[in-house]
């Protein structure tokens, strides 16, 4: 599922050789968000999304699939693998390309008044993957930057002054947490993982036009009402070369990240409480569980892992994040 976007680019052709025309920002690699739900890619579920396979078990209308085992939704899910608020998938899992930058923007946490019918808050991270020499970003406010420090920095076309700007480099980890005023710089390629939401609020975009040639709207009241003027959370790096060890990363209250390095035959095995997410990063290997069964691995891909599947195995020679809800 490929987002256009004013500030993407072509990058994402090194894992998407179809990528549509145009500059494109965002590929949402695993979504059940209405705004674009990805279909399963391969198997005997090919085809399906998150969202119609759960409908099929709710109406009794999904056997085995030739996997040997009967699926249900607390079998694809776990017993808290589902938003309590919601009922629905809880994250949304994307690859971003930002040629140019993005908007100064800030989203908001999940008790905002405001939040549109249905929609949750958005807590986020970003692992970088690639950054052009010098490539920055926006994490969080400067020192001393309060509500009334930055409304005013808005009003007198100074924003940027009010931003704490980082330099970045291939590996970094940022947690944003809702609430964390930021922005991806132009020149980086990132693995986000993030709420299951698209409640963005914009607070300057460069007097940029959008892809329809119009001035891009700004959401300036919102986002200084849900924006936090507290520090945001210290920055971490990708898990050392250690071999065949998942390293934690971001223990959120929404979604727990951790990195690994698989090097050779790697034993799995899944916790029946929460489904698992493998976004490969570099390398390539396989996956094989119950009877053998086995598929490729590649950087790029995007694996959602049942919970319960039980014992599987990793194999080969490639880095991975696994992603958990707590």
């Amino acid at each position: 599922m490929f987002k256009e976007r004013v500030w993407g680019g072509r990058r994402l052709t090194r894992w998407f050789p179809d990528l549509p025309p145009g500059p494109v920002g965002e590929a949402w690699v695993l979504s059940d968000h209405p705004q674009g739900r990805t279909p399963i890619a391969n198997g005997p579920l090919r085809g399906e999304t998150i969202h119609s396979l759960r409908r099929r078990f709710a109406e009794g209308g999904l056997g085995s699939g030739g996997t040997g085992a009967k699926w249900s939704d607390e079998a694809l899910l776990g017993t808290r693998g589902v938003n309590p608020r919601t009922g629905e998938f809880p994250l949304l899992f994307k690859l971003l390309d930002a040629q140019d930058d993005l908007s100064i923007q800030v989203h908001p946490n999940d008790d905002f008044p405001g939040l549109p019918p249905g929609e949750l808050g958005k807590s986020e991270m970003w692992v970088v993957l690639d950054a052009e020499p010098g490539a920055r970003i926006v994490h969080g406010l400067a020192e001393g930057v309060g509500r009334g420090e930055l409304a005013a920095a808005i009003r007198e076309g100074r924003t940027m002054e009010a931003m704490r700007s980082v330099t970045v480099h291939p590996g970094d980890v940022y947690y944003v947490p809702a609430g964390t005023v930021h922005a991806l710089g132009a020149g980086l390629l990132v693995a986000e993982i993030q709420q299951s939401s698209d409640t963005t609020y914009r607070l300057y975009d460069y007097d940029r036009l959008g892809l329809d040639g119009r001035p891009r709207e700004l959401h300036v009241d919102q986002a200084l009402a849900c924006a936090s003027y507290n520090p945001p959370p210290a920055p971490s790096r990708l898990g050392s070369d250690a071999q065949n060890r998942w390293e934690t990363l971001v223990f959120s209250p929404y979604f727990i990240t951790a990195h690994g390095r698989c090097s050779g035959e790697w034993i799995q095995e899944t916790d029946p409480g929460t489904f698992e997410v493998l976004m490969i990063l570099e390398g390539t290997g396989t996956i094989t569980w119950s009877a053998g069964a086995s598929e490729r691995l590649a950087a790029g891909q995007t694996w959602l892992v049942p919970a319960a599947l039980g014992r599987y195995q990793l194999a080969g020679e490639f880095s991975a994040l696994r992603i958990r809800v707590p």
